[in-house]
């Protein structure tokens, strides 16, 4: 299941140097705006440790993580909806991502340059959101006159699409956010086709200084950003975009003592990437063997069969059966065998519903 996320913000919040952390893409990173022209692309292993504790209890050849992609755009200026800066062109790659990593800046440097002169976070989301309001507004205008002209002459998807698109069109008109809507997934669904950018769900990144990563509740600027996102319901994940780019710069042993050093548990990143699963309501199971142990990703609240299809297509469809056992089994019984002998391990059909931790066997024919 492929999924990418897009990292926006204005010029110089530190979308670039945060952007190389997770991927060690090595894009550009400079102290100019514009610095990004073509968006860059990354992907990223989704941290779990519970990989390497099954590939202890069951030794395989690989041991493949599940992936996301990450898309660092270009910055986003006001008037990039009609043209200004680098213009919509970069729009469209919003458009092609799963959900939205918006960076926003939330420390003084004045040997780093703010494009609007002055650092206020609230300020810096409110022009990226109406760009990219105007930008649904004019995606949504485009086709609103032809799916009222079908919904009328009566195509039943087309009526349906403007039972939602005409509150969506008042809500984009009077500076609302689609996702602000509150659409549930049937309606979201109906105009899946438009790919409104700001129907996508969002975390802040706020990029803090080094003196404030241990606590950033005492920077005033990351609790203005906490107060503003709480009311949206989206995550805050508070990180140090110059401290990231050292970490992923070290190997293992060096990351493991510099965290220690700065009393961080994990890599800022890691949270990031943890919040993109979240918001996007996914989840992992895994499959164990002799030569693979390997993470994979899916939605929550899919069936086997749904499950199967992330691996293979013919799995989907010719699923019979799927053998389970949960991870906390595996750790408890210390081997497949074992679990067996336990009775921990189920024989479930086409409506089971698939758990974060669950480590599957498929059976199936084509």
């Amino acid at each position: 299941m492929a999924i990418a996320c897009g990292i926006v913000g204005l010029p110089n919040v530190g979308k670039s140097t945060i952007f190389n952390a997770l991927t060690s893409a090595k894009a550009e990173a400079a102290n100019y705006p514009f610095c990004t022209i073509e968006p860059n692309t990354g992907m990223v292993k989704v941290p779990d440790t519970r990989l390497a504790k099954i590939a202890e209890l069951i030794p395989p050849q690989k041991l493949i993580p599940a992936t996301m992609s990450f898309v660092d755009i270009a910055g986003l200026v006001k008037g990039a909806s009609k043209g200004e800066g680098l213009g919509n062109q970069f729009l469209g790659h919003i458009r092609e991502t799963n959900a939205i990593a918006h960076v926003v800046r939330c420390f003084s440097d004045s040997n780093v340059i703010h494009v609007d002169g002055s650092v206020d976070p609230l300020r810096d989301i409110s022009v990226i959101d109406t760009e990219l309001i105007l930008a649904d507004l004019e995606t949504v205008t485009k086709k609103f006159s032809s799916t009222q002209k079908a919904a009328k002459a009566g195509d039943k998807r087309a009526a349906a699409q403007m039972g939602v698109l005409d509150p969506v069109k008042s809500a984009l008109e009077s500076g609302k956010p689609v996702r602000a809507m509150n659409l549930n997934h049937e309606e979201l669904a109906l105009i899946d086709d438009f790919h409104l950018i700001t129907a996508k769900k969002v975390m802040y990144v706020a990029n803090v200084d080094d003196k404030d990563i241990a606590h950033p509740e005492s920077n005033p600027y990351f609790s203005k950003l906490v107060e503003y996102a709480k009311k949206e319901g989206s995550p805050v994940v508070p990180i140090c975009g110059k401290i990231e780019s050292e970490i992923s710069e070290l190997d293992e042993a060096e990351k493991a003592e510099f965290l220690k050093d700065m009393g961080m548990a994990e890599p800022g990143l890691n949270r990031v990437i943890r919040a993109g699963y979240e918001i996007l309501g996914l989840e992992t199971y895994f499959t164990a063997g002799d030569i693979e142990v390997r993470a994979w990703t899916i939605e929550k609240g899919w069936r086997a069969p749904q499950a199967a299809g992330v691996i293979h297509t013919d799995f989907e469809k010719g699923f019979i059966r799927a053998e389970v056992y949960h991870y906390n089994d595996l750790i408890k019984y210390k081997s497949e065998q074992a679990i067996r002998d336990a009775g921990a391990l189920k024989v479930e059909g086409k409506e089971y519903v698939v758990k974060d931790g669950d480590i599957m066997h498929f059976r199936f024919n084509v």
